[in-house]
């Protein structure tokens, strides 16, 4: 257990730790913008192979046992972190390029963070359902990178461009809903196209992919 929390704190560190705070820049200013870019992605493929494997060696400490009523509730909630997901990938997000003042549009008009709510409700929900102190440390530290990386996303850009920042902030909001409510018919059908398919695959395919049923 104690390999398994290190690797957490590891993922956690190079992503919140360094990424997400002025030791970022300070290592850019030594290495250059690229030389950042192509250590994170090796240390960022070493952590999460490390977290991976400590997970599947981790012994079982069970904290709690979810309910039937639970597990269904947490199936539910893996559909609209599906949509969450479509939606992040089927639109241009503006928040990856800087707040360029592209169009807000599609799933951006409920969170400007869709990928990185759909990662936290997952991992929400495997803490939950799971109820174990392996997957507490092991979906805890992405939902650590998560939730600290939407605000951390949104400094970036209103330090980088602070106009751009004022036009994105005033069109879209991070948490889901607060400025636009739910605009089902502006942010169209696709999101809820190529979610939905996705999270009844992802359902019947978790007791031959993870070896478990969602539902016990």
């Amino acid at each position: 257990m104690l390999a398994l929390a290190a690797a957490a704190i590891l993922w956690t560190g190079v992503h919140v730790g360094i990424a997400g705070t002025a030791l970022r820049g300070a290592i850019v200013r030594r290495i250059t913008e690229r030389g950042f870019m192509a250590a994170f992605s090796i240390a960022s493929v070493v952590s999460i192979a490390l977290l991976c494997a400590a997970y599947n060696t981790a012994p079982v400490v069970i904290l709690w046992f979810a309910p039937p009523v639970l597990l269904w509730l947490l199936l539910l909630a893996m559909l609209p972190a599906c949509v969450l997901f479509a939606g992040a990938v089927t639109t241009r997000n503006p928040t990856a390029v800087g707040g360029d003042g592209a169009p807000i549009r599609g799933m951006l008009l409920v969170t400007r963070h869709p990928m990185l709510w759909s990662f936290a409700i997952w991992a929400a929900v495997h803490i939950l359902g799971n109820g174990d102190l392996a997957s507490m440390l092991f979906f805890g530290a992405f939902l650590v990178t998560a939730l600290a990386g939407m605000p951390s996303i949104d400094a970036k850009i209103a330090a980088r461009n602070p106009a751009a920042w004022q036009a994105l902030a005033a069109a879209t909001s991070l948490i889901p809903g607060a400025r636009n409510g739910f605009p089902l018919g502006r942010v169209g059908a696709l999101p809820f196209a190529v979610g939905a398919p996705l999270w009844a695959v992802l359902f019947a395919a978790h007791p031959y992919v993870i070896g478990v049923s969602p539902l016990g």
